[in-house]
């Protein structure tokens, strides 16, 4: 639905009924069980863009700025960011550290507040409490850029041999993706949440869910009890999680991957139907993380991603071997035991003559073509926010220099008159907090020039990289902001993809017939990528971060600050727990051609990277005739359902679009490969909360949410500590038993 189209937002006191069927119809659910108006107490939210009421009972804050406070959000967002470092290269998802700092620093917060010490003990509130998660969030925000970009450079040989020589270099391009984005998200917290939020019926589903657990966990009374019951649900479930990925390391085939079809292959001597169908990806994986995830997505994306792995690697894959299209790579020829043993992943020998693709080479490109296409056509459909924002930023202008003039006595109509615009709406929103909270114009407005100055510097002198081009890949990191915030606030998807491949695409353009190597253009390509879709990456975070700010009524500047002193640690936790990982699995950096050497990391979002980059730069990027018919022809549907969806499913016929694929998951599921097994967690989580919201959803008000981010962050954290074992030479890959594995010990 484009922002004109949106229907009107339901204006204060109203029934919580009929207010909570106005939240629907504008997308605020992700599912039955997200934030219902009854979770406030008994007050209902009687308005969606205005903070919600105080707590009765709880005393003001007044500097809820504390050093407790940022350091504990400083210490769960740097979970969160070594998290999503490990899931991402798993799966290419990571995810927000704002509900698990938000809940697990109030069970920190609150021990510690029982102390006579004068920092660590005193009173705790919201505010507070959302301090926690600015920090948090600033924290864990960098981990995007090292699960896409960047391996793919290693992959293309384009930096050091050795990623730890790139220290430097990661830190300094991290420096810049976390400040430039991090003063950038100021002017955007007033466009996005104070000037157009009822205009573009901007809810931001995840973030007001958060303010909302904050508030209800300080309500006078129950508020307490339950909080214990989110913290303790969460821990089990944190602590569950990573005993299980470090144990299970160690007998892979018995506790993580169940291969039925290998054990029926065993079991029935070595029938070779049976190993077959597990050759094609098809077994159970026991994942926390992605069994938590699918708690929190909606049917739609789970079903669309099975649906996508199913079709891929249960029908076409298969249909290319048959008729010689692909071909397969057997994984054990000198045993004859398993001989039936195919890998189908496989994506070397693509330069030599008369080659003959894998299904996942072949299925690839389809793969980016829709996560490109779809991405993108959903970006032009809805580029009239940035008209929006480009009348905001003239108006507020205006209003600068208006002011300036009547303060030396005089007056110009045009800019009054577009200076009057600005409190001129359908439905503006009052910003509670007054210029002494605000975060001073001086210091975002030079931290992004200084910000901007430093990207050319880095771009210039450690990637070689023309000056000029560092400017354009943060002006349309900017402009990407923009786009990611307002999916992120209509739908709760923040659209980076789209991002990440604009920005590729634009910078091939800009590299094309310019004289540049091939290496060359893609190191531009990649690293500009970078810059590009890194800072819309983190305005979008700290802009739905602002957003829990509004709602609780932080003062802005606060937040600023936690989400600043955050960011600090974030731009050297994220590369260093990058090189962690490199060193443990070089594998990620340098995928073996031997089909024996199965890596832990299969990494999508680097391969569609590296094929991007690759596409774009290198005319003799070798893709299969039907591999480009088909990419071409979904490309075409996925553009018919993005018009159909704006402009037919609107209105009364909106309630179908959970019945339109989801293209964003076809396209993960198509460039992950063949492995079912993160598919199939993810569609038991979404089964599973389903279930519980359905029959308990009380119950799951209470505990879904807490219990969601413990199983994420428990195994993300666990990969890490697993990557420090596989250093030692003590890691499941040296001493771990292979039995109940394809190929291993019976």
């Amino acid at each position: 639905m484009s922002p004109q189209e949106q229907p009107e937002v339901t204006p204060p006191a109203v029934s919580p009924e009929y207010q909570q069927e106005k939240e629907k119809e504008a997308g605020l659910y992700e599912n039955d069980a997200d934030l219902k108006p009854e979770e406030v107490e008994d007050e209902a939210v009687a308005d969606l863009y205005a903070p919600l009421p105080e707590l009765k009972g709880i005393r003001k804050e007044e500097n809820p700025l504390t050093i407790r406070a940022v350091v504990v959000g400083v210490v769960l967002g740097s979970l969160v960011n070594a998290s999503n470092v490990y899931l991402g290269l798993k799966t290419g998802f990571t995810f927000s550290a704002n509900m698990f700092g938000a809940i697990f620093g109030y069970g920190l917060i609150v021990l510690m507040s029982k102390s006579t010490l004068p920092i660590i003990g005193g009173f705790f509130g919201p505010q507070e409490n959302s301090i926690i998660q600015a920090a948090a969030t600033g924290a864990g925000a960098m981990g995007g850029i090292f699960v896409s970009g960047f391996p793919a450079m290693y992959q293309l040989d384009l930096m050091s041999e050795n990623p730890k020589d790139d220290f430097g270099r990661l830190v300094t391009i991290t420096l810049v993706c976390a400040f430039f984005g991090l003063f950038a998200a100021v002017p955007l917290r007033k466009f996005f949440i104070i000037n157009v939020a009822r205009d573009l019926n901007l809810v931001f589903p995840t973030p007001t869910a958060t303010a909302v657990t904050i508030r209800s966990m300080h309500a006078v009374g129950s508020g307490a009890a339950d909080a214990i019951k989110k913290i303790k649900i969460l821990g089990y479930c944190f602590i569950g999680a990573m005993a299980h990925t470090i144990t299970s390391n160690y007998a892979v085939g018995i506790m993580r991957e169940w291969h039925i079809f290998t054990w029926f292959f065993i079991w029935s001597d070595y029938t070779n139907w049976a190993q077959n169908i597990d050759n094609w990806g098809w077994y159970i994986l026991l994942t926390p993380a992605f069994f938590g995830s699918g708690m929190l997505v909606t049917m739609n994306v789970a079903v669309s991603w099975f649906m996508g792995t199913v079709a891929a690697w249960g029908l076409i894959g298969p249909l290319l071997v048959h008729y010689g299209e692909c071909i397969g790579i057997q994984a054990a020829p000198e045993d004859p035991k398993w001989y039936s043993l195919y890998s189908f992943n496989s994506m070397s020998g693509l330069t030599e003559p008369g080659y003959v693709a894998s299904p996942r080479y072949w299925m690839l490109w389809p793969g980016v073509m829709v996560l490109v296409v779809y991405s993108m056509a959903e970006f032009v459909l809805h580029i009239g926010v940035l008209w929006h924002g480009m009348k905001f930023a003239f108006r507020e202008a205006s209003r600068s220099i208006n002011n300036r003039l009547q303060a030396r006595g005089k007056a110009n109509e045009f800019l009054a008159k577009q200076a009057a615009k600005l409190d001129q709406g359908t439905g503006l929103v009052e910003d509670f907090a007054p210029a002494s909270q605000q975060v001073p114009v001086w210091i975002w407005v030079s931290g992004t020039v200084v910000s901007v100055a430093v990207a050319m510097i880095v771009c210039d002198l450690q990637f070689d990289i023309h000056p000029g081009l560092a400017i354009l890949a943060c002006v349309l990191g900017m402009l990407f902001a923009f786009l990611s915030i307002h999916g992120g606030a209509v739908t709760d998807v923040t659209p980076l993809t789209a991002s990440s491949k604009a920005s590729q695409l634009v910078f091939g353009g800009v590299t094309a017939g310019s004289g540049h190597s091939i290496p060359d253009a893609q190191r531009i390509n990649l690293v500009a990528g970078v810059v590009a879709s890194g800072t819309a990456g983190v305005s979008s975070d700290l802009v739905s971060d602002f957003r829990v700010g509004f709602l609780l009524k932080t003062p802005p500047k606060l937040q600023f600050y936690a989400q600043a002193i955050g960011s600090i640690a974030s731009v050297f936790l994220a590369p260093a727990i990058f090189v962690l990982f490199m060193a443990a699995y070089p594998c990620i950096a340098h995928p073996s051609d031997d089909p024996t050497e199965v890596c832990p990391f299969k990494a999508p979002s680097v391969f569609a990277w590296r094929a991007v980059a690759e596409a774009v730069t290198n005319p003799n990027v070798p893709i299969p005739k039907s591999s480009a018919i088909f990419s071409g022809v979904m490309g075409v549907i996925c553009i018919i359902q993005a018009i159909a969806k704006n402009f037919y499913f609107v209105g009364s016929r909106e309630k179908y679009r959970v019945w339109l694929p989801n293209w964003m998951s076809i396209g993960v599921a198509w460039v992950l490969g063949a492995d079912s097994g993160y598919t199939v967690a993810v569609l038991f989580g979404t089964i599973t909360a389903w279930w519980w919201t359905k029959y308990f959803p009380k119950n799951f008000e209470m505990y879904g949410f807490a219990a969601a981010a413990g199983l994420i962050a428990g195994e993300g954290f666990a990969g890490v500590i697993n990557a420090v074992i596989e250093l030692t030479g003590k890691g499941g890959g040296t001493v771990g038993s292979e039995i109940g594995y394809p190929g291993g010990s019976w």
